[in-house]
This record gives C-alpha cells, structure tokens and sequence, in this order.
C-alpha cells in the first residue's frame, strides 16, 4: 500500500502532536508521511525529510517521513498566525494532489482554524470539506461520520435547525442517499448497502400529526430508490435507531440533520470517531475534533481520533475498487 498524507492542519493546534502519537502507534503497521513545516513537530521527534513518497515506506517504521514545507515565522501553541495560512493550504493541495495522483492511498487531514485561514490567505470555503471538493472538482460530496459501532450521514449539515424543512428536500436527499451508497460500496467494499433513512420529525411524523414532511417528501423519495433496488429502511422514528439492536440492522443512517446524526456517533465513540468524506475521486478521513487551542503544545492531546482516522483510511484503501 502506497502512504497515507497527512495534512499539517492548523500548525498552532494539537495536529502535530496528534500525527506524530499516531505516527508512534502504528508506524510498523501503516505507511505515512506528514506535509507541513519540521519546526512545527514536538521536539524530539524522530523525522526525516523526503523528496518524493515513495521513499516514505522503508523511512516509517523508524521515522515520521517529512515532506516539508517552510512557513514563515515561529510558532507559538495556541495561538494561530495568519501569516501560516498559505502554508496550511498548500499542505492540503499537496496531499489533494498525491491522493488523486495515486501516489498516495489516502489523505487524512489535521484540524484547521478557518478564521486564520481567511485572514492570512482570504480562504473562500465554508470549511475542509468544501475546499476538497472545489480542488478535486466535484460538485457535491457527503459526510459521513464513523466510529467502530456506528455510522451517520446527515442530509443538511452546519444550517441553522429552522431552516432544515426549507432545505431539506428529494433532489438533495436522493444525492446523500446515491453519493453514501455508492461510498459504502467503492470505498468499504459493503457490495450491497444496507440504509435506515431517519425521518424529520418526532416519530417520523406520525402519520402527519406531527409533520407532514416525512409523509409528502421522505417516503416517496425512498420508495422511488426502493423501486431501483436499493435496500433502504425508512423514514423511521430517529429516537429507536441507535440502540444496539437496531444498528444491527444496517450499514449508515441516514439523518435529516446535523445534530440528529453527529450526537449518536459522539456519544458511541467520541474519542475514536472520524470524518470521512464520501464522493471525492481519493480517500479522505479526518479526526472528529477542533484544534484545540487551549491544550495545544501541553502533550496531553488524545490522539485516538487521528489514529481512528488513519487506520480508516488504510482500510478503505485496502478495499477501495
């Protein structure tokens, strides 16, 4: 397997520190390699700078293999300096850049601070995942989030919850629904998926006395996706779909809402959860967590998110066709 590219991200942050605990866990196991500034990493860490990735294989094992970058000033833990904005970016194209190109199995990527990002280098993107998207040219891409016992995809994601029913509707539930099945097939090797659609409102509407959207919109669109094949529960009541159970009975949730789907995983792996972009032409994983300003450069991060997200990512990488 080709290495996995991790992003710096945010360089004030916990990713380096996270990357090279990740790096220190299961560097016999998985080939990697880190894009960003050397002076940015712990010190005493054991890195050697590469050229090119595909020296980064025999190097891992017994140290970080480095593809690095110069930022510009020093840092200082916790707080974010504009002037590492340029940096932070180029390290994510870099890694777009090697995922698409194959030179790399996969990208996972470090936490980045979005307001140091525009005021150093006027970012134009809601966040990550948008940025992805726009490099690699797709149009629309999902979210998934996963952790060992769980995973969801929420249909509307960082909108306001008033203004889910505006948004929320057959054309763009149809895409999360097509772009999550085709993901769940291409990148973890489920040939035929298995989806629960959560509904919208308290016990799926109950027959409209409780909202008539599940009754009007979510149930024809999934009895027109149930007519080409697929295998979809739904809509059904969110509040009965998350004990053990139940998830037994399916591969991804599908949620209406950003909350409805991110509080059942956090609350089943909130150490150990990743975000994992599906609809992208590469494989991109991420740690489910910020910065982290306020522990940045203490050595107390928990890396167990970024170790779940590599370990993710070499395993879709392994079953990706």
């Amino acid at each position: 397997m080709n290495p996995i590219a991790i992003s710096c991200g945010e360089p004030a942050g916990i990713g380096p520190e996270i990357a090279v605990s990740a790096w220190s866990q299961l560097r016999g196991d998985i080939p990697m390699l880190w894009i960003g500034d050397p002076k940015h990493l712990p010190d005493g860490t054991p890195f050697e700078i590469i050229t090119d990735t595909s020296q980064a294989s025999a190097l891992c094992p017994n140290a970080l293999p480095v593809l690095a970058r110069d930022f510009g000033p020093d840092l200082t833990p916790g707080v974010a300096q504009p002037a590492h904005a340029a940096g932070v970016i180029d390290a994510i194209s870099t890694g777009v850049k090697l995922a698409q190109s194959g030179q790399c199995s996969a990208l996972c990527t470090a936490p980045i601070n979005k307001k140091a990002l525009i005021d150093g280098a006027d970012f134009a993107y809601p966040g990550h995942t948008e940025f992805l998207a726009a490099l690699a040219g797709v149009d629309r891409v999902v979210m998934m989030l996963a952790c060992d016992e769980l995973r969801t995809v929420p249909t509307t994601i960082h909108i306001p919850l008033a203004e889910v029913p505006d948004q929320l509707n057959a054309a763009l539930l149809t895409d999360t629904i097509l772009i999550t099945h085709a993901g769940l097939r291409r990148d973890f090797g489920i040939e035929r998926p298995r989806l629960a659609v959560a509904g919208l409102n308290p016990h799926a509407g109950e027959g409209g006395k409780m909202g008539t959207e599940d009754d009007a919109m979510i149930a024809p669109t999934l009895d027109a996706l149930r007519a080409e094949g697929f295998n979809i529960a739904g809509p059904l009541p969110a509040d009965t779909m998350f004990h053990a159970s139940a998830r037994a009975r399916y591969d991804v949730a599908i949620c209406m809402y950003h909350d409805q789907a991110l509080i059942p995983v956090k609350t089943l792996g909130f150490d150990q959860g990743v975000n994992v972009t599906l609809g992208l032409p590469f494989i991109r994983t991420s740690p489910d967590h910020g910065t982290a300003f306020d522990i940045a450069g203490k050595g107390i991060a928990d890396a167990s998110s970024m170790i779940s997200a590599l370990r993710m990512a070499a395993d879709m990488a392994r079953k990706t066709r």
